[in-house]
C-alpha cells in the first residue's frame, strides 16, 4: 500500500492549526490539561515523515519510561494507526547501536528516546523533535537538543513542545518571553473532543468539570492555562530541575527509612527513602494508593523489596501475614515513622513484622526541618532529594481527578491556609488539603533532623 492511498482523519482547530503552520525554530505549545496538545504536534511530526523522505523526527520526554503510558499511547491509537496497521509504518525496538524508532517505507525515521538516556538519542541527527512536558527538562536539555537539528532533509528544522504552565520564572516561559522561543497558547475550545463550537460536549462537561472542581494553583494551571505560583507556598524552595534526580542503583550501605501517612478515601502515602553517608535524603519509592486497606497496602510494598521464599512452609493452623514466607532483596528499614493511628499502625507492624515509630506531630518544627533540607547546604546541595517516577503505580481515580498522584506533585500546591483577619491573611499551618506525601514527608525529616538520636521500637 502506497503512502497517498492511507485514510487518516485529523481536523486541528486553533492553535492546533497555528502549530502545523508554524515554522519557528522553537514553539511550545502551552496551555491547561486536556487542550489535544500532544496530539497536535504528534500529528505535525507524522506528516512531515510521510511526506518528505528520509527525514528523521525525535519523540523525547525527560525520561523514556514515561513516554510509554502518555505520548506512545496516542501515537499508537490515534495519529499512526492506519500506517501501522498498513506497513507503511513499522516498530523497531531498538538495539545497542540504535534507538527504538518507528520506521517509514520511505526512508523516514521517528526515534523515541528519553534525556535520562540522552548518549543514544544524541548521537543522530534530526529534522524535527518533539519535547512532552517541556518543563520536566532543564535548559541544558533543550539547548542540546537544538545543536542536533540539522539533519536538512525538510525546508526547516524545529523543535517542538507542550507543557502544561508552571512557575512564572520557570525556564522555559522566560525563554518565551524573551522571545526565542514562540508560545502558542491553548485552550480547551481547541479540542473537539471537549467543545463543538462553543458548546460542550457530553464528554467535554465531565471533563470540564473535573478540572473545575480543583482548587488553587493546580486549577489555575490545569483549568485555566495560567503560568502561576501558588500562593503562600510552603516551600518556595522546592525546584525541580534541582531536586528531582534520574533513578539511580542506590547502595546497600546506605540507611533506609519508611514513613507512612494513613487513609483510604485519601491517599495512603508509604514512602521509602535512602540516606546517604553525608546524611542526604532520597525518596527512591512511593505506595500512594487510594481505596486500599493497611493489610494490602503492606503486601503492596513488601512486594517491592522482597521475594517469595520456595522452600518456604507455613506452620498448619497459623496465622498467615503478608511478611511469611518473604526474603528480603534490599536493606530493611532501620525505623518506620507513622501518623497516630493507633489502629493502622499495629495492623502494619502485623503485616509487615517490623516495629514502627509514631511521628513526631509537630507540624511548624517539621516543615521548617524540610525548608532547611530543600535549601543548598555549603556544598553547593541540597539534603532532600525525590527521584522521578519514585511512585510504584499510578492511581488511576486521582488521574482521573487530576489530584496528585505521587509526593512531587503535591509541592507545588502545599501552602500555607488563609485565616480572614490574620497578618497577611496566612495562618502559621498549612491547608489540609492533597498534604499526604507532604505529611509522610514531614515525619521523615522531623524524626532525622529533630531528634538527638532516632526512637525505634523493634517487635
Amino acid at each position: 500500500m502506497t503512502t497517498e492511498q492511507l485514510a487518516h482523519v485529523y481536523q486541528p482547530y486553533g492553535t492546533a492549526q497555528d502549530v502545523m503552520h508554524c515554522r519557528a525554530p522553537e514553539v511550545l505549545m502551552s496551555g491547561p490539561a486536556g487542550t489535544g496538545k500532544s496530539r497536535a504536534c504528534m500529528e505535525k511530526l507524522h506528516l512531515l515523515a510521510l511526506l518528505n523522505p528520509r527525514m528523521r523526527g525525535l519523540i523525547v520526554r525527560k525520561t523514556l519510561a514515561s513516554l510509554g503510558s502518555t505520548a506512545l499511547v496516542t501515537w499508537r491509537e490515534w495519529v499512526a494507526r492506519e500506517a501501522l496497521d498498513s506497513g507503511v509504518v513499522r516498530w523497531y525496538g531498538g538495539s545497542p547501536q540504535e534507538s527504538p524508532q518507528y520506521r517509514y517505507d520511505n526512508g523516514s525515521v521517528i526515534t523515541i528516546g528519553g534525556m535520562d538516556k540522552s548518549s543514544r538519542i544524541m548521537s543522530s541527527e534530526y529534522d524535527v523533535c518533539y519535547v512532552q512536558e517541556a518543563t520536566e527538562l532543564t535548559e541544558t536539555d533543550w539547548e542540546a537538543i537544538t545543536t542536533r537539528l540539522r539533519n536538512g532533509k525538510i525546508s526547516f528544522q524545529q523543535l517542538m513542545a507542550d507543557c502544561n504552565p508552571d512557575v512564572p520564572h520557570h525556564w522555559l516561559k522566560r525563554r518565551c518571553d524573551s522571545g526565542r522561543t514562540v508560545m502558542l497558547h491553548c485552550r480547551h475550545e481547541d479540542n473537539p473532543v471537549l467543545f463543538t463550537g462553543v458548546e460542550l460536549t457530553e464528554r467535554g462537561r465531565d471533563y470540564i468539570g473535573k478540572l473545575d472542581a480543583l482548587t488553587g494553583v493546580r486549577y489555575q494551571r490545569l483549568r485555566k492555562g495560567l503560568w502561576v505560583a501558588a500562593e503562600g507556598l510552603i516551600y518556595e524552595d522546592w525546584a525541580p530541575a534541582v531536586h528531582l534526580l534520574d533513578p539511580f542503583p542506590i547502595p546497600d550501605s546506605w540507611t533506609r527509612w519508611w514513613s507512612v501517612d494513613f487513609g483510604y478515601t485519601n491517599p495512603q502515602v508509604i514512602q521509602m527513602w535512602a540516606e546517604d553517608p553525608d546524611g542526604r535524603l532520597y525518596l527512591y519509592r512511593e505506595i500512594y494508593r487510594t481505596r486500599r486497606t493497611v493489610d494490602q497496602h503492606a503486601r503492596d510494598v513488601l512486594a517491592t523489596c522482597t521475594r517469595e521464599d520456595e522452600d518456604y512452609r507455613h506452620p498448619a493452623g497459623a496465622d498467615r501475614h503478608a511478611h511469611h514466607g518473604r526474603v528480603w532483596t534490599e536493606p530493611r528499614p532501620r525505623g518506620i515513622v507513622c501518623d497516630h493511628d493507633a489502629e493502622g499502625r499495629a495492623v502494619l507492624e502485623r503485616e509487615l513484622g517490623l516495629g514502627t515509630i509514631a511521628a513526631r506531630k509537630s507540624v511548624t518544627d517539621g516543615i521548617q526541618a524540610v525548608q532547611a533540607r530543600l535549601r543548598k547546604a555549603g556544598d553547593g546541595r541540597p539534603r532532600l532529594f525525590i527521584l522521578r517516577n519514585a511512585v510504584v503505580e499510578r492511581d488511576p481515580e486521582l488521574l482521573d481527578a487530576k489530584k496528585p498522584t505521587a509526593t512531587e506533585e503535591e509541592i507545588v500546591g502545599y501552602v500555607w491556609a488563609v485565616k480572614p483577619g490574620a497578618a497577611g491573611g496566612l495562618k502559621e499551618e498549612p491547608l489540609k488539603e492533597n498534604d499526604h506525601g507532604a505529611d509522610a514527608m514531614r515525619y521523615l525529616v522531623a524524626e532525622r533532623d529533630l531528634s538527638a538520636r532516632p526512637r525505634i521500637r523493634r517487635l
